[in-house]
């Protein structure tokens, strides 16, 4: 099986075109199928002797990718697509080949080098200082979860007395699910909600006032904040500046979730709505959704790293070489040891386009949220539900039910025609574009919006 033969040098070819072609094509949309009908067409694939490489590809290619929802088709609008650019999605290929260990710079300082490059643009957008630094990790769940461990960590170490009865922090009803569940049930820490205003943000005046509700015992186990800079179902940013001014107060961690919307602060037109992200004390943005990587890629940034390095180095004899001083191991940073160098297709990206081209790339997608505003206001059927800050719209058909929504988005999927989920908000049905491919037009938008009528 490790040995490049003749055999192997054909299956690598024919892999090799399937990628090819894949990156060439607009690809359809597909559709889901239920375990049954892949049992059906596929059947058994793991067996004792292998049922070859011919076989293997048919059914990946004519059964099971099929069976795959294309994230990049540009009418895949549904939770937060993505639209990796052609040259991270092909560069990925070699990092696939490559077996490059991103773990540590000892094994892989190439690797490492060229991902510090892209994390400092990151920084360099969200306004964090020469030394800030962090690791790209699988997904937002990882870099949420990374952060607030390096929260807490930190809050132990200054606490000069006993721990408090609770530990907690504060966050939103749209705060993420992933950092609610990563608290209560990875960190088992408190999660203390704070209302939004009349668009769903998290602010400051919002804090101060939930605080003065709260009795001096359970204020005093509050050890960060979180605030969402872009929520995945509104796309709405949270009173950032506010929000920092109260962390100060405090003394408290401010986590920024910039998950999806992160990507804005390369947009001059929306970078205003970002006030006040420069004071965050840890910072995640996913670029596989939309900075245009391939999964699974989220960028970590802290503003002082070495607050996480003490939360998160491991020590174990084994370890001793690789945990030298003045090294960069991305594995100091996350929860995470074994690490794919899962930032080496965005860097690639980036190193090749420059970053003028991804500010443009995000500033078209812009420009079809604003024009898809202006369809939804000016149409009689629909109605916009928030006020747009990024590229996300969230709207209602007027009368419609959850189920008229349910058979309505499972209609045009099985013509390929669109993939739009519903979704809700304040307790109605509604359905939501997420925009994050450039490829995405008005007249995908309008097709989609009429089709409601």
């Amino acid at each position: 099986m490790h040995t490049y033969t003749d055999v192997s040098a054909v299956m690598s070819r024919a892999l090799a075109e399937l990628c090819l072609e894949r990156l060439a094509m607009h690809a359809p949309l597909d559709r889901s199928l239920t375990p049954d009908e892949l049992s059906a067409a596929a059947g058994l694939t793991v067996t004792e002797k292998g049922i070859g490489t011919e076989e293997a590809l048919r059914l990946w290619e004519h059964v099971l990718a099929p069976a795959c929802l294309s994230v990049d088709h540009p009418r895949y609008l549904s939770f937060i697509p993505g639209a990796p650019t052609k040259a991270a999605a092909a560069f990925d290929m070699l990092v696939g080949a490559s077996s490059v260990y991103g773990g540590t710079w000892l094994e892989g300082s190439g690797a490492v080098y060229a991902e510090n490059q892209a994390l400092r643009w990151i920084a360099d957008l969200v306004g964090l200082p020469e030394g800030a630094g962090g690791v790209f990790v699988q997904g937002g769940t990882i870099g949420n979860l990374s952060a607030l461990v390096s929260a807490r960590e930190a809050a132990r170490h200054k606490r000069l007395g006993p721990p408090p009865a609770r530990w907690s922090v504060l966050v939103s009803d749209e705060t993420h699910s992933s950092v609610k569940h990563s608290l209560q049930v990875v960190m088992d820490v408190g999660v203390v909600k704070v209302p939004g205003d009349e668009r769903g943000r998290l602010t400051g005046a919002g804090i101060r006032a939930r605080l003065a509700e709260l009795p001096e015992s359970e204020i005093d186990g509050i050890f960060a904040v979180v605030g969402t800079a872009g929520t995945t179902n509104a796309g709405v940013i949270d009173d950032l500046a506010g929000i920092a001014e109260v962390a100060r107060e405090r003394d408290l961690w401010f986590h920024i979730d910039g998950a999806y919307g992160g990507a804005g602060l390369a947009a001059p037109s929306v970078r205003p709505l970002f006030a006040g992200v420069e004071h965050a004390d840890s910072f995640i943005v996913d670029p596989h959704k939309w900075l245009f990587a391939p999964y699974d890629c989220c960028a970590l940034v802290y503003r002082d790293p070495v607050l996480a390095r003490a939360a998160h180095t491991q020590k174990a004899g084994y370890l001793d070489p690789v945990t030298v001083e003045g090294e960069w191991n991305p594995s100091d940073f996350s929860v995470q040891l074994t690490r794919r160098a899962r930032g080496l297709p965005f860097w690639f990206s980036l190193a090749v386009h420059g970053t003028a081209a991804y500010s443009e790339a995000v500033e078209q997608t812009l420009r079809v949220a604003r024009a898809g505003q202006e369809l939804i206001e000016a149409a009689e059927h629909v109605r916009l539900l928030v006020e747009r800050d990024l590229s996300v719209l969230i709207f209602e058909r007027i009368g419609w039910q959850a189920a008229d929504y349910a058979l309505w988005t499972a209609r045009m999927l099985a013509a390929g025609v669109a993939f739009v989920t519903p979704t809700s908000h304040a307790g109605r049905p509604c359905t939501r574009f997420a925009i994050v491919n450039p490829e995405t037009t008005v007249n995908d938008l309008a097709l989609i919006i009429d089709s409601m009528k």
